[in-house]
């Protein structure tokens, strides 16, 4: 692939490909071949002109012009983008500008972009038939890999995005449990369904809505809400709602109100008090699944719940979800038992195969430990680079997941995160995408590296980062 990073005036031509099959180091086996480096005056100017262009049509046929509201750069200004195509760690735009990567699909793009393997997987799938509302042997497969994986499934079920593992994940716990209430974190985000519409992070926290209109108060009734790593304010909770809680639902490690990591005495905290008050634990690891480790968030802090969901990975960059568990409550789910939930698209044959081909390569020696070296690089350079040019920033990093506030910190929770410089954070994002880096367009969300991401590439990053924060 060709790598032009316009802002720097600096075009290198590189083709590379991965192996990380059996991968002993961070750099083994890869293998760059260096086709011509040739430094360029700045010539090009940087301009959106196609992007709005395109953007100013859909506004007149898409709610807001887009299909998800962050992507509108309501909470960064300036043009948003309209992509034409990626590779590996690279993204581009309609109007030839080529950026670094970080939001990787909002997750899935951990062993890079178009991933020739997989593609090649997809093209003799599709050979075959897209989708046939009926069960392929590819659920299996996938099936048993998941399983296999990530400690808390031993049984499955796959759909089609994140938002509908956890509407399933719920209705299955009150179901199992015979109880109505349920605790999230304020902050925490687990798709659009109603019940969840409640202090949510992502989209609703980038554009700072309130509880969505539309959303009966009848849904919401039996919506308890504690501030993320709060044990004390949990226990609360079940002492004013004694035998009514059904279950309590987190992201183990928050990314949609910006990177959030839980104390430990938290997580063990609510393993404790589910328990003892016959409450179930659900991780929505469809951020942290496959991403944090092989076995997800579970895996990496010894912690296993009653149920989890996950997506983005497990279909390598196609839409699916799923949610999975103990076998006796899985065995609740419609047609096992009486708990209905039904998709006709759920476990087509792309989406597993894309995951199948995305979880061999993630199963490899050395996979994470490459994605914890260079994402640790990266946030330790961009926090340098703040404290170099008098910047308040914190943030952090767990393997190939990262993210900082412009505040002091520390941040421990959605009222701390909510003390950022989100004018900015506009500022920094806007300057670091006309320097070649796209990161995502809100202060209130998680950042992604791959394993196509280089040293090169996050070196140039954070010299990026340090020549846009010097002129802040």
């Amino acid at each position: 692939m060709a790598a032009t990073l316009t802002g720097s005036g600096i075009a290198l031509g590189f083709s590379c490909s991965a192996k990380f099959s059996k991968r002993a180091s961070s750099s083994s086996n890869r293998r760059c071949i260096k086709m011509s480096v040739s430094v360029e005056e700045k010539t090009k100017k940087f301009t959106l002109q196609k992007s709005e262009e395109a953007f100013n049509a859909a506004k007149n046929l898409m709610p807001g012009g887009v299909n998800s509201p962050v992507r509108a750069f309501k909470s960064v200004g300036g043009q948003p983008v309209v992509m034409d195509s990626a590779k590996g760690s690279r993204i581009r735009d309609i109007d030839g500008n080529e950026y670094i990567d970080y939001v990787g699909s909002w997750g899935p793009a951990i062993i890079g972009h178009a991933d020739d393997e997989v593609l090649a997987a997809l093209a003799e799938t599709m050979k075959k038939g897209t989708s046939f509302g009926a069960p392929c042997l590819l659920e299996n497969v996938l099936a048993e890999m998941v399983i296999s994986a990530v400690p808390s499934i031993e049984m499955v079920r796959f759909v089609n995005s994140g938002t509908e593992a956890c509407m399933g994940v719920l209705r299955l716990a009150r179901a199992f449990t015979g109880k109505q209430k349920f605790i999230k974190f304020e902050g925490c985000y687990h798709g659009h369904a109603n019940s969840f519409l409640v202090k949510a992070g992502s989209g609703v926290a980038t554009l700072g809505l309130p509880d969505s209109p539309g959303v009966p108060k009848a849904a919401t009734s039996d919506t308890l809400t504690a501030p993320y790593n709060d044990i004390a304010a949990v226990e609360k909770l079940f002492e004013a709602n004694k035998g009514e809680i059904a279950a309590i639902i987190l992201e183990p490690v928050v990314g949609n109100s910006g990177f959030i990591t839980p104390k430990p005495e938290f997580i063990e905290g609510i393993r404790r008090i589910t328990k003892d008050n016959g409450a179930l634990l659900i991780f929505d690891e469809v951020m942290t699944g496959f991403r944090l480790a092989y076995g997800g968030a579970q895996e990496y802090f010894g912690i296993t719940p009653d149920l989890t969901t996950l997506g983005k990975i497990i279909g390598g960059g196609l839409p699916v979800g799923a949610y999975g568990g103990r076998r006796d409550i899985m065995e609740m789910v419609a047609p096992a038992g009486p708990m209905y939930q039904a998709g006709t698209l759920s476990g087509n044959p792309l989406a597993m195969t894309a995951g199948i081909h995305t979880l061999k390569r993630l199963s490899q020696p050395g996979t994470y430990e490459y994605l914890d070296k260079i994402t640790k690089e990266l946030t330790n350079g961009i926090l340098e680079a703040g404290k170099k040019t008098g910047h308040a920033m914190c943030g952090g990093y767990i393997s190939g997941m990262f993210g900082f506030f412009f505040t002091e910190g520390p941040v421990y929770d959605f009222s701390d995160a909510k003390k950022s410089d989100t004018e900015k954070f506009g500022k920094f994002f806007r300057g670091m995408l006309e320097e070649g880096v796209y990161l995502a367009p809100s202060q209130f969300e998680a950042g992604f590296t791959s394993l196509t991401h280089t040293s090169e590439d996050i070196q140039f990053t954070i010299a990026a980062a340090e020549k846009v924060l010097s002129r802040l």
